[in-house]
């Protein structure tokens, strides 16, 4: 079975000392609490319950699946007790207000502890994590009655959320869908339809789930501009608040799917369903756009934690096993081989896991801190600049940490060679689980759309210099320090490199809008190496300040600057593939007619 350790090290490296957490929550209303000590006991609790309560269900969950018996889901073995522990120490409601049952503290915890779960139990900790931005929705966009009925229950983790969107006939293109919500004499709605791909849309952990549906009302527009959204319980509440009458909602069937077995994703169907009105009307998925921001950098949280958890396991194989002699010569010679970790393409495949690794917890650490000024921050201006970098950061974090998870996970499996291609080493398993992350809550070509078009050129270019000033400000004040060289010279060219890029695109898209689709995949790619480059310089600068001064781990603050280096050599230079591509504009790809791409194979 795999195993699993959190890396507590690198985040309180990550946390203490480069990102300086202590001082940002201390900043924040309500973020006193969040003492170093009280964060420290928060981070070695959630490793050790992601260890000893959710790994050891992983493999067990992906064998058995979930069920559907007479019209109920029902989760793997082991599944529902680990949630009654899960919602017994509390952790739903980490970061939630307290006046709605939560403990108060800064999103940013509850991001860190999701790292871990995802990288024990991803299907499992899926069940919880749609809560999170269910009670989002409903805090942000919900009537005061709606908050009363189900804001408290999601929060303490009594009921659980899902977020209802996709149908048959469409997905991204939510203008397409055809569930309706007819208006009754009371406040309530009549909703009818079908949704697909719904994950946690039933199961037995939870007294009663909580469903968030878009559905469009009689009177609707055509298209986006006619969504309306509507909360849809189960079962509906009592006049205690407590699960009643069962409501006109049910699964119809479970997906069978490449992995995250253990989650139950579901064909839900709405046969008349009473469900109520959140928002206003036709202006729903401007509030489901409050969940899908969560549930966008959540998942690129799951490739993190997927890349943390293969990387772990790919490094004690290659630590263990033995094939061949290295090419310099016996380095185990009381052995009859060498440990194959030795061999240099070996060392390449765990590196390229290390540097996205670590790589990819500095950049979820650092939107995390945009996350708590957005939502808590009482300073307008630093509010305004951290959701401005929120938005250009969130597509970067969902399909960057995403595309290299996928990618990491595959170099885990070839790490253990015909090994890791067998179930009972779970590396594979892993890599069906990371296959998903590229395409729920938007796939990389969509969320590159939203980078590219949406956030940068709209913009025009404006949300992006906030970012890029950064960058260059940080090159600026390490110019002249030779230590830093080897990172400062690279990073500053790219980040020159990135706004002529950027106008590059722009200028064509004024002439052919489909120049923006063309580049929009390679443009976000790029843009997540260059930012990953910017947060490993940020990191050597303050391991060299820690060697510097004198430390008792000085092994820790070395490993850390060379594997920058190796991110800087042998990663970064991808960039060049990748505006290379950007420039060559869509022409290539538009020529071909549909009918010409089959010529070849017709008969």
């Amino acid at each position: 079975m795999p195993d699993y350790q959190a890396p507590l090290r690198d985040l309180r490296f990550v946390m203490d000392e480069m990102l300086d957490y202590p001082t940002h929550y201390a900043g924040l209303p309500g973020g006193e609490e969040a003492t170093p000590d009280v964060v420290g006991a928060i981070l070695e609790e959630g490793a050790r319950f992601a260890r000893e309560e959710l790994l050891p269900l992983n493999q067990s969950g992906d064998l058995e699946g979930c069920l559907l018996e007479g019209g109920e889901v029902k989760t793997p073995k082991g599944f529902k007790e680990a949630y009654h522990r899960y919602v017994e120490g509390g952790w739903p409601g980490l970061a939630a207000d307290p006046e709605q049952g939560g403990q108060g503290l800064p999103p940013s915890l509850a991001m860190v502890l999701s790292e871990m779960i995802c990288a024990t139990n991803l299907a499992w900790g899926m069940y919880p994590g749609l809560s999170h931005g269910a009670a989002d929705a409903l805090r942000h966009h919900g009537t005061e009655a709606q908050k009363d009925t189900y804001l408290t229950k999601l929060v303490e983790g009594v009921w659980t959320g899902t977020m209802c969107l996709t149908e048959p006939h469409c997905g991204t293109d939510l203008g397409l869908i055809k569930t309706r919500a007819v208006p009754n004499d009371d406040d309530s709605y009549t909703i009818s339809g079908t949704k697909i791909f719904i994950s946690a849309g039933d199961h037995d952990l939870a007294e009663n789930i909580v469903h968030l549906v878009l559905a469009k009302l009689p009177d609707a527009p055509a298209g986006s501009k006619g969504i309306s959204l509507f909360v849809v319980p189960k079962f509906m509440p009592d006049a205690d608040g407590n699960p009643g009458e069962r409501n006109g909602v049910s699964c119809g069937s479970l997906e069978h799917k490449m992995g995250i077995h253990g989650n139950a994703t579901c064909v839900m169907n709405f046969d008349g369903a009473q469900g109520f009105l959140v928002g206003k009307p036709h202006k729903g998925l401007a509030c489901m756009f409050t969940m899908m921001n969560a549930a966008r950098i959540g998942v690129g949280i799951q490739g993190l934690g997927l890349t943390e958890a293969s990387f772990q396991n790919a490094l004690a194989y290659a630590r263990e096993r033995l094939q061949m002699r290295a090419l310099s010569g016996a380095k185990a010679e009381d052995k009859p081989a060498d440990p194959i970790i030795v061999h240099p393409d070996v060392r390449r495949m765990l590196l390229t896991q290390k540097a996205f690794a670590e790589g990819g917890r500095m950049l979820v650490l650092y939107t995390a801190q945009m996350v708590d000024l957005v939502e808590r921050s009482d300073d307008a201006d630093r509010r305004e600049q951290a959701e401005t970098l929120l938005g250009l950061l969130t597509p970067i974090v969902k399909a960057f940490l995403t595309e290299v998870g996928f990618e990491a996970t595959n170099e885990g499996v070839q790490v253990f060679g015909g090994h890791g291609f067998i179930q009972e080493w779970g590396m594979e398993q892993l890599v069906r689980d990371a296959r998903i992350t590229r395409l729920y809550e938007g796939t990389t070509g969509i969320q590159a759309l939203d980078l590219l078009g949406r956030k940068v050129l709209m913009s025009q270019g404006e949300t992006l210099k906030v970012f890029t000033k950064e960058i260059h400000k940080f090159c600026q004040a390490e110019e002249g320090n030779p230590a830093m060289a080897e990172f400062v010279r690279p990073l500053a060219k790219l980040n020159t490199e990135w706004g002529e890029l950027t106008m590059s695109v722009g200028m064509k898209a004024m002439n052919e809008r489909e120049e923006v689709g063309a580049a929009s995949v390679d443009y976000l790619m790029y843009a997540g190496y260059v930012t990953l480059a910017y947060l490993f310089a940020c990191a050597v600068k303050h391991a060299q300040a820690a060697l510097e001064a004198g430390t008792d781990d000085a092994a820790f603050y070395r490993a850390k600057i060379n594997t920058a280096r190796f991110y800087y050599e042998r990663l970064l230079p991808r960039t060049r593939a990748h505006a290379q591509m950007v420039q060559a504009g869509g022409e290539s790809l538009m020529t071909l007619s549909p009918d010409d791409f089959g010529r070849g194979f017709e008969i």
